[in-house]
């Protein structure tokens, strides 16, 4: 009778145990996330973990903006910037799928405007390569994301972008070619590319709290972007998403990426259907380019990786033995980080609205230990020790460069022969005006930075946004005695009158 009731007794108290030790796991998973919000400073998060195809947990901290009872929850939105990047080449996937488009086709065919530096690689460039950061292209994104150049003027001026290095041989990450892939979604499939994701993704996966870019939102339950600025954590202004676009413009709720990462994890199958062919899903994760050092995140530091590649819109290293694929997002005072185990069958999202807010990775490789492979490392303290090092070696450089200024030295020439119209074929137009004894230097009508002097032809000050910094404007001097360019940051500006 006593081995009949154990036999009886023992499944259920075994689920029992299971039962209390997942509940035991989410508990302390969620403790650690908060300890890591608050060490971290970061006002408002959003969470969510899948395992074996369900949403194990999902969860808001903090407030919408810092400094008001606004709190955070699942279904608040935020900018899930360049996690879009996999949206954007699912889209193509689809279209190849349709054998409406090859990845191996070249560019110009679809895109003849998207003129290279290097008239070889404006021929051999196939769609493939819009996707892996592999053109040779250097980082042009401050042409995108802070001149506010518009798209069909960017793709003219990538003529003007020398590169950095030879096709193929190396990886630079940039954001440019990804909006190139979505123009190239528009003319293939009849649809600009936010209807085209809007139609086939979100839809499909049920994703109601999403939209392709801020403007589409309709309703308050969305973050605030925060940044430092001067040390102090503050609101700043949105990124303007309609040129971001297919690069990283989409906002979501956790909730809703929560269905994504399900998505994503079971071979694109959503109820109902597969976004992919199996095969098609297959070469998204398929590594494509290998990426160095120098252009992986610092946590390869601690988590020393043996291999490091890119897919087709998702980063990719080794990790406790698994292939874990994960992707950050960045705009100005937003951030976002994705990661699955796809053998592990677990997955991760975070959003916050915090700047660089690094937590994102410790919650990444935390939620991989705590919920599939095992592991007590601290990552949130690991991190923010690695992180804190690392603000501190900028710091002191920018101390050691403002200790490098040249005390009582005065401009070459009087403050008004400074002033003037000057052009660059790919960074468009700077105005430069005095405004008492300060120049003004406006970019593109927009870009505004208000410099002082600070030691012979070099002017310094704030941008307009301070959260962009502070920026060097020196003038250079011609043979005859004026001035015949700006260098702005490096940027080179070519006098006009």
């Amino acid at each position: 009778m006593r081995f009949i009731l154990l036999a009886i007794l023992l499944p259920s108290l075994v689920f029992a145990q299971k039962k209390t030790s997942l509940e035991q796991k989410i508990k302390e998973f969620d403790q650690y996330v908060e300890a890591g919000r608050t060490k971290w400073e970061v006002p408002g998060m959003a969470v969510a973990v899948v395992k074996d195809g369900k949403v194990i947990f999902s969860k808001g901290y903090g407030t919408k903006e810092i400094g008001q009872n606004n709190p955070v929850d699942t279904q608040t939105l935020f900018s899930i910037g360049s996690t879009t990047k996999a949206m954007t080449a699912v889209c193509m996937g689809i279209l190849v799928d349709e054998g409406k488009i090859s990845w191996d086709e070249p560019v110009i065919k679809y895109l003849p405007e998207y003129q290279l530096y290097d008239p070889y690689v404006t021929r051999e460039l196939r769609i493939r390569d819009l996707f892996l950061h592999n053109s040779g292209v250097g980082n042009a994104d401050f042409v995108w994301t802070i001149m506010d150049i518009p798209v069909a003027e960017i793709f003219k001026k990538m003529k003007d972008v020398k590169p950095s290095y030879s096709f193929r041989s190396g990886f630079i990450y940039q954001n440019i070619f990804y909006i190139a892939a979505g123009e190239v979604i528009k003319r293939v499939s009849g649809m600009p590319w936010e209807s085209f994701i809007q139609q086939r993704i979100f839809t499909p996966l049920a994703m109601t709290r999403t939209a392709p870019m801020r403007r589409f939102i309709k309703d308050d339950n969305q973050t605030k972007p925060h940044n430092r600025v001067e040390g102090k954590i503050v609101t700043v202004p949105y990124t303007k998403d309609d040129e971001v676009n297919s690069a990283g413009s989409v906002w979501s709720s956790i909730d809703d990426m929560s269905k994504w990462v399900l998505c994503m994890l079971d071979s694109s199958k959503y109820p109902g259907g597969r976004l992919l062919k199996k095969n098609t899903w297959t070469e998204m994760f398929k590594p494509q380019t290998i990426v160095t050092d120098s252009e992986f995140y610092p946590t390869q530091q601690l988590t020393k990786p043996h291999w490091k590649t890119y897919g087709l819109g998702w980063f990719q290293q080794d990790y406790q033995g698994r292939k874990l694929n994960f992707h950050t997002g960045s705009l100005n005072g937003l951030t976002a980080i994705t990661g699955q185990i796809q053998e592990e069958r677990v997955g991760v999202m975070v959003l916050g609205n915090l700047d660089h807010a690094e937590i994102r990775h410790a919650i990444l490789y935390k939620s991989m230990d705590h919920f599939a492979l095992g592991g007590t490392r601290d990552w949130s303290t690991e991190f923010y020790t690695l992180y804190g090092n690392r603000t501190a070696m900028m710091d002191k450089m920018l101390k050691d460069f403002e200790g490098k200024r040249v005390a009582n030295t005065k401009p070459t020439l009087p403050l008004q022969a400074y002033a003037g119209k000057y052009s660059d074929p790919l960074y468009g137009d700077v105005e430069v005006t005095l405004q008492g004894n300060q120049l003004v230097l406006v970019a593109n009508g927009i870009v505004k930075l208000t410099a002082e002097h600070w030691n012979y032809d070099t002017f310094r000050g704030w941008f307009e946004d301070k959260s962009w910094g502070k920026a060097n404007a020196t003038f250079i001097l011609g043979p005859t005695g004026q001035v015949d360019k700006v260098s702005l940051d490096g940027m080179e500006f070519a006098r006009k009158n």
